[in-house]
Parts: structure tokens; C-alpha cells; sequence
């Protein structure tokens, strides 16, 4: 085919039908002629979650408190249940993962258990990109112990503000560092850290690692147990579809488990224990030790539904399609825009890029609001990136044709004009 011709509308409706994966779009509430480019920040509603969010409905009301052991859904055992599903995805045994709480308090719970200063050993490592409630928790952390965030948390400096140098990384593991907390994928550049080198060099130096996999699980494969990962938390209303505001989840290495959980709770308990409700602790000797307070069940509910779509088409042929979408869309870009000042700022190597593609943009706020006028959904983040995620379970080419043609026509016609550049109250 002509080189031309890949830029075409006849080419990108030819991707879609050679697409394995184009059937899971009906699974999804998608609006005609929207184009849904912010699953980044939340996932559309699937059916099947909206299915399981009814069977614990109708299980609440047909059972009452009886729900926790009967019903279609039983709600005791609804977060191992979870665990279990989820642990596929980030390459780990069911025992390491329990889904629970929400993504900042698993980053609290988990410093509260892995940070444990003593001797030269004082210091927190995180990164100066991340994102803000990483850093919240981990100062709130620190002060907690007695310790001052602004000598006792190191944060690696980016050399362009878009992303970090794993080798800066690594050469910040000093001696005096007892634990490293990064994200999996830098929430504004996208770019993809690599996990099992990270965590190699950190234990070579005795240091105890973990990541935020807010913006990867669900959008790629990860080998977390493989690659001895100490421990590691996420949200699951990004690429995992389950709702605004949804339930978290949060992975432990097997060979902590045992450990005392940092904060104790009722649901940290032995499952055969719990009702026994002895003031001394007997922590689960899974990752559900890690839990603290009674599972969200209408939270988790439609998280059920929601893996069981992942369970079906499978993570690794989803994370390839991710890839040739943010392809896609990247050269379309390139070839549309190239006069328009748009700047690509996330990493274009394929084991180096997360599930979005992020453009740069002194107009990005004014232009994301005719972007949502023409009906196409994007996510700005201050001062000037545009993010756009094309999510492999409910986005075709042709949706990521026609979106880089509304930003080409909005650009041209400079629409972007009649709105003022500065970001909503919501982002």
C-alpha cells in the first residue's frame, strides 16, 4: 500500500477488521460518534460490571446480612475472590494480591509495613514526577516517625520534566536509603520504567522496593513476582474499568507474607478467626493480612464483571493492541500536525511506553475544551500536556482517525480560540 494511503480512512476501517480484539467494543457503553480518549483516568462501564454490581444489588436485597456467606456474589470472601482474578495481570500467585481499600491507603498501609529506619538506613526514595498523593503519603509517612520529609525523602530529578533516567535511579540508592517508591508509568509522559533492573539494583544494595501501577495494570503485562518485587498498590478504575472512585488493590512478595501488617485492622484477620474477635491479631497469612477496614462490596462488585472481559482477551494481546493504537495515533500525529506546534513527549519505543500517548501544547487546556466540544475526550494536565488514551478493549482505529482529524480541524480553524487556556476545576 501507498505510503499516503496509511494515513487514510479506508486503512484505518482496514485495522479494524483485521482486529482479534474488535468484538469486546459491544461489551462497552460507548456513545455514537464520541470518542472516548480519557481510560486513562476512567474506564467506561463494561456490562458484565454492570451485571455483577446488580447481582450484589439483588443479593443485599434478597439475603440481607446473610449476603456475606449466600447469594450469587458472597461478600466474605469477595476481595480474595478479586485477588485471585487480578493476579494473572501483574504475574503474580493468588496469595500475593488482595483487592482492598483504595490506592492511598495501600501506599500507607505498605510504608507503614516495609519502612522501617534504622541505623544509616533513614531515607524514602521517590521521584520528582510522580504523582502528588505518592508523595503526601510518603511525608505523612515519615513524619509519623519522628523524621523531617525534607532531609529524610529523596526525589530523583527528570533532566526534561517529562521523564526520569533509570540510572539517576539507581545511582540515588545510596546507603542511607531503606525504601524506593515509583510509579510503573509516569502518569503525564507515559513512559514505562523497567521494573525487573530497578528492583535488581535495589536489592543489591539491601533496599526494599515497590511501585505504583496506577497507569500499567491493565494496560500491559508485568512479571511482578518473577522479578522478586517487594511490594506494590494500584486503583482499578483506569484501565481495569471497575468504576469512578472504585476499590484498590495491592500485591505483597511471597516471602513477607507472615509479616505483621504496619496498621492492623478486623479484616486483617485469619478468615476462620475474624469472628472470634480476640483483641490479639492473627494476621491472614496472605496478602490479605495486608486489608484494613470491611470490603467496599458495591465497589468491588463491578470489578468482578470487569476481569472476567480481561480474563477473556487476555493481558498480553490487549497490551499489543494498546501498542499498535498508540502507534497509530502517534503517526497520525505526525503526519496531520506536524505544522501545529504539538510536541510527542512520551517515549516512542515500544518497551518504553505506557498505555497513552502525551502531547505537549502552550494552548493544551483551551484546546482539550473544543476537543470535548467535538465530542472527543481527552485529559489535560497542567501546564500544557494533552493526554490521549486509546484503550484496546473499546477504541478502533477508526475512533483514533477521526479524533486526529477533529484536533487537525480544530487546530486549523483555530476553534481553540474561544476558550479560555486554563484548566476546569476538574482537570
Amino acid at each position: 500500500m501507498e505510503t499516503e494511503n496509511l494515513f487514510s480512512y479506508e486503512y484505518a476501517q482496514e485495522l479494524d477488521a483485521l482486529d482479534p480484539l474488535k468484538k469486546f467494543k459491544e461489551e462497552f457503553y460507548t456513545k455514537e460518534d464520541t470518542y472516548y480518549m480519557d481510560g486513562n483516568s476512567l474506564g467506561l462501564m463494561s456490562k458484565r460490571a454492570e451485571k455483577t454490581l446488580l447481582a450484589s444489588l439483588n443479593d443485599w436485597k434478597e439475603h440481607g446480612i446473610d449476603g456475606w456467606m449466600s447469594g450469587s456474589q458472597p461478600w466474605f470472601y469477595i476481595s480474595e475472590k478479586l485477588g485471585e482474578k487480578t493476579a494473572p495481570l501483574i504475574g503474580a500467585k493468588k496469595e500475593e494480591v488482595i483487592v482492598t481499600g483504595s490506592i492511598t491507603v495501600n501506599i500507607h498501609q505498605l510504608i507503614a509495613t516495609f519502612f522501617k529506619p534504622g541505623g544509616k538506613r533513614t531515607k524514602i526514595l521517590a521521584d520528582e514526577l510522580t504523582f502528588p498523593s505518592d508523595i503526601y503519603a510518603l511525608k505523612s509517612q515519615l513524619e509519623l516517625k519522628g523524621l523531617s520529609p525534607e532531609e529524610h525523602l529523596v526525589q530523583v530529578k527528570s533532566e526534561d520534566g517529562m521523564t526520569l533516567s533509570e540510572e539517576k535511579i539507581v545511582d540515588a540508592m545510596t546507603d542511607d536509603i531503606a525504601l524506593v517508591l515509583l510509579p510503573s508509568v509516569m502518569y503525564r509522559s507515559g513512559q514505562l520504567l523497567d521494573i525487573p533492573y530497578l528492583t535488581e539494583e535495589a536489592h543489591k544494595r539491601g533496599i526494599i522496593i515497590g511501585f505504583d501501577l496506577a497507569h500499567s495494570i491493565g494496560a500491559l503485562p508485568h512479571s511482578l513476582h518473577e522479578a522478586g518485587v517487594d511490594f506494590a498498590m494500584w486503583c482499578n478504575y483506569k484501565y481495569l474499568n471497575s468504576g469512578p472512585g472504585s476499590v484498590g488493590g495491592l500485591f505483597v512478595h511471597e516471602r513477607h507474607l507472615g509479616k505483621a501488617p504496619g496498621l492492623a485492622g478486623w479484616f486483617s484477620s485469619q478468615k476462620d478467626k475474624q469472628f472470634d474477635m480476640d483483641h490479639t491479631l492473627s494476621p491472614a497469612a496472605t496478602a490479605g493480612a495486608f486489608q484494613i477496614g470491611t470490603p467496599h462490596v458495591l465497589s468491588c462488585a463491578p470489578l468482578l464483571g470487569s476481569l472476567e472481559l480481561f480474563e477473556e482477551a487476555g493481558i498480553h494481546s490487549l497490551r499489543q493492541k494498546s501498542l499498535k493504537l498508540t502507534r497509530y495515533m502517534m503517526d497520525l500525529i505526525q503526519h496531520e500536525l506536524s505544522d501545529e506546534g504539538f510536541t510527542i513527549s512520551n517515549p516512542t519505543e515500544n518497551s518504553k511506553r505506557g498505555g497513552h500517548v502525551c502531547l505537549q501544547h502552550h494552548e493544551a487546556a483551551r484546546i482539550c475544551k473544543a476537543l470535548k466540544q467535538k465530542n472527543v475526550i481527552p485529559d489535560f494536565r497542567a501546564p500544557n500536556i494533552i493526554r490521549l488514551a486509546p484503550i484496546a478493549f473499546y477504541t478502533s482505529y477508526e475512533d483514533v482517525w477521526k479524533t486526529v482529524q477533529i484536533l487537525k480541524e480544530i487546530m486549523k480553524e483555530q476553534t481553540y480560540l474561544q476558550f479560555e487556556n486554563k484548566r476546569e476545576v476538574v482537570a
